[in-house]
């Protein structure tokens, strides 16, 4: 959880007005379909409504108390922010941005001056669609403002620190020329991990190309890969270079190479260590100048014990090696990833969906055994088959409530009082985000409303202390 920074309390958060309270304002602000921010003077987040959570994937929780500057430069929420520019100004201005989920949004942020003329506050109205207004925008305000932007890698999504440290480790391998080996299981993100590597090195110009290792035929896989000259065999009627010639300067990623054929495995270790090959028929080795990206969601290291893969080939292509963490365990990920597929198939098929509060809670139990892959998958099917504007539980697979993982996993208590303890706290506050109300909480877990109102205080406040 981020860092909070203390802040003052706002007015209206002290007083009524209009005969509002401000949790009833707030909950009527957070019903808003377009985002609401409000900034103090200096850079710090009063409030968010939670229009947030489709935008960013954090929770109101985490965005209030967040510093701006953080934002901009750790979680790269959004580019070309539009704050700076109102401080420095002190008039409205309106920004189109992207959020890193990948949603253009159109921000308009307003200051709120003073008796003096000094910002008191900023208030962010961040809308998904763009509307024409009689507000200048930051380019035709100015040119540019000196703010260094730092972008989320692209198409990583992610709030964990598991896949900040596997993005770091890319990051450090990324110009350099010895092979890399990037395992985890299906579906976890191999191959766009091998793509950011790519993207991030002095090769980036060149050919990024894909091989995956299951789907060549064996008797075909040496000429696909490295070519082979006219004649060499029947049906050879010209020379035709291999994907060894095709990235040529650039990255040759080799996914699944737990399927290369056992045959093929000794000219591989060849290319790949005396950076050479010969095409198929020819007599002639041509100098392979590649960099080689493997990839697999098998233990190889094990494979090579067993003599199922070749243990030469296995330690000349682990001289770096990257493990992708399964989404089942980066829970933190989850939230973000479904919103940005929701947003991603809600573009692609003319379809905006919202989440309901007891559907996202579900999806964020599933134990997820397929990865980012099936999440993808899910959320497109969600967005095309679901006729309401609102995807609710009643609209999951049944799969999922088959797959989610046992109520007692993770709790991790030595004693059962105390374990006993975890789950009555686990089964409150899911009841709470499944139906609000101590009323509805109590009828859906069979308890009274009194007990329900205790229980319910009591796991808040020790969330809170």
């Amino acid at each position: 959880m981020p860092m909070r920074v203390k802040y003052r309390i706002p007015p209206w958060k002290k007083t009524e007005h209009f005969g509002l309270d401000f949790k009833t304002f707030a909950r009527l602000i957070d019903s808003l379909h377009d985002e609401v921010i409000i900034y103090d003077d200096n850079y710090r987040m009063l409030y968010v409504n939670k229009a947030c959570e489709r935008h960013y994937g954090f929770t109101q929780e985490e965005m209030v108390g967040l510093p701006f500057w953080e934002v901009i430069s750790k979680h790269a929420a959004w580019n070309r922010p539009a704050l700076p520019a109102v401080y420095k100004y002190k008039r409205p201005i309106k920004q189109e941005q992207k959020t890193y989920l990948g949603l253009d949004v159109l921000t308009i942020a307003t200051p709120i001056l003073d008796a003096k003329g000094n910002i008191e506050y900023v208030v962010l109205n961040v809308r998904d669609s763009v509307h024409k207004r009689q507000i200048p925008s930051l380019d035709e305000l100015e040119h540019s403002l000196d703010i260094e932007e730092e972008t989320h890698p692209e198409n990583f999504i992610y709030h964990s620190q598991a896949m900040e440290n596997v993005v770091q480790s890319a990051r450090k391998i990324a110009n350099l020329t010895a092979p890399c080996l990037l395992l985890g299981e299906s579906g976890c993100g191999k191959s766009l991990l091998a793509k950011f590597i790519h993207a991030n090195s002095t090769r980036k110009d060149k050919p990024f190309v894909v091989v995956n290792c299951a789907a060549i035929p064996e008797q075909l896989f040496e000429s696909e890969l490295f070519g082979h000259v006219k004649g060499a065999f029947s049906g050879a009627t010209n020379t035709r270079g291999g994907l060894f010639a095709k990235a040529s300067g650039g990255t040759l990623f080799l996914d699944e190479i737990s399927e290369l054929p056992f045959t093929m495995q000794a000219k591989l270790l060849h290319a790949v260590q005396e950076n050479e090959y010969r095409p198929v028929g020819s007599s002639q080795t041509v100098k392979a100048n590649v960099r080689i990206l493997a990839a697999s969601n098998r233990n190889l290291e094990r494979m090579a014990a067993a003599g199922a893969f070749r243990q030469d080939l296995f330690f000349r292509l682990n001289v770096f090696d990257i493990t992708i963490p399964p989404l089942r365990d980066r829970r933190d990920d989850i939230v973000p990833l479904l919103f940005y597929f929701l947003n991603h198939y809600g573009k692609k098929h003319g379809s905006s969906k919202s989440l309901s509060p007891e559907a996202q809670s579900l999806l964020c139990q599933h134990s997820w055994p397929g990865n980012i892959r099936e999440l993808a998958h899910l959320m497109e099917r969600l967005v095309v088959t679901t006729e309401e504007d609102t995807i609710s539980i009643d609209h999951l697979p049944t799969t999922l409530y088959q797959t989610t993982p046992p109520l007692l996993d993770g709790i991790g208590h030595s004693t059962l009082d105390a374990a006993m303890e975890a789950v009555e706290k686990k089964i409150i506050l899911d009841a709470q985000v499944m139906h609000g109300s101590t009323r509805k909480i109590a009828a859906a877990l069979g308890i009274s409303q009194s007990r329900a109102s205790r229980l319910l205080r009591k796991y808040t406040e020790s969330n809170e202390s």
